[in-house]
């Protein structure tokens, strides 16, 4: 195959980026990943073997240090940045916000100084995209979370925590913009912005707290915790493949003629526990007798597993559109999830 070129990943052991380094491996592309420890990258270089003659790894302690991103930008072509802070748990702002916008900015400072590069691709998230709205209300590219900001300002420290990575994703995603916009780059620039990412991780969880936490409503389900307490029982369960999110990143570099300057909202699927329920009950009938039964095929639409209309949608059909191919099925997802996390002891 032929080499495409050197992209950088960043937080390469992350469950997104590690998805992500694995695409642009497939795709021909050779990867410099970082992370804040080379011993941190072992299983993910382990899971990656068949490339090891095209996937180096440096190391990054700090990625919000001035210059920090000056050697390990050097020859590259396209950069993805994926690393930043994740959490719903966060209790103090300043650190997540500092870190998520000084983050965005060093790597893109030392883009601006590299010839080579073409494309930087950002790892943003509908964070950036959603407030609250009435429902029926349909989200799009063209919208901005206007709101969580705010509420940082005001509380301060006593902000809730998915407040604060909602301001977080948002502040970077403007600072992004904002460099575009004053220093005006030589390099296509391109923002994703997911919804909750389920999905397989490339590296098999070997304990239940390795699970990524967007995809636990699924391990949840399956070991038969109750549907009312699965997952992240407060929030949207609104959801996009962790390969198709791979997938556009790699696309957003191969054409850099159609994502530049472009949003990209990834939402696919509208799935509360119930859907969960219903598909493993289906796919793994020796579980249904620890698989909660709850109401079957209530509280979501079939066929797709679509946004109800009468709830907030989130209307992903221009990653669609651009990229020329559909998401994969919730079915799949769901039953690949739980084949890769199986290793882990049920609890």
């Amino acid at each position: 195959m032929t080499n495409k070129g050197l992209v950088l990943v960043t937080g390469a052991n992350g469950y997104i980026a590690a998805r992500t380094v694995e695409a642009f491996l497939a795709a021909g592309y050779s990867v410099r990943g970082t992370a804040r420890s080379r011993n941190s990258t072992h299983d993910t270089v382990d899971a990656l073997k068949a490339y090891a003659d095209r996937l180096e790894i440096a190391e990054i302690p700090d990625i919000t240090v001035p210059g920090a991103f000056d050697e390990a930008v050097k020859g590259v072509d396209a950069i993805a940045h994926l690393a930043a802070p994740i959490a719903m748990s966060f209790t103090d702002p300043e650190p997540v916000m500092k870190g998520a916008i000084d983050g965005i900015t060093r790597v893109l400072e030392s883009a601006a100084k590299e010839p080579s590069i073409k494309s930087f691709v950002f790892m943003s998230s509908v964070a950036a995209i959603r407030s609250e709205k009435p429902d029926g209300y349909v989200f799009t590219e063209a919208d901005w979370n206007t709101q969580a900001e705010d509420i940082v300002a005001q509380q301060g420290k006593d902000t809730p925590g998915p407040v604060i990575y909602y301001a977080s994703k948002t502040a970077a995603e403007k600072a992004l913009w904002k460099f575009r916009d004053e220093h005006k780059p030589a390099f296509s620039i391109t923002a994703l912005n997911p919804c909750f990412v389920a999905g397989p991780p490339l590296v098999p969880p070997t304990t239940v707290d390795k699970i990524p936490f967007t995809t636990k409503m699924i391990w949840d389900v399956y070991t038969g915790v109750p549907l009312h307490e699965a997952g992240i029982t407060s929030a949207f369960p609104a959801f996009v493949d962790v390969r198709d999110v791979a997938r556009m990143v790699v696309f957003a570099v191969d054409h850099p003629e159609k994502a530049d300057g472009e949003r990209f909202l990834l939402g696919s699927h509208y799935a509360p526990p119930q859907a969960v329920a219903d598909i493993l009950r289906e796919e793994f009938p020796e579980r249904r007798g620890a698989i909660h039964e709850g109401k079957p095929r209530e509280g979501y639409y079939l066929p797709g597993y679509t946004f109800p209309p009468d709830r907030i949608v989130y209307d992903g059909s221009k990653a669609v559109r651009v990229s020329g191919r559909g998401y994969i099925l919730w079915e799949e997802t769901v039953r690949d999830t739980v084949l890769s996390v199986g290793g882990v002891a049920r609890e």
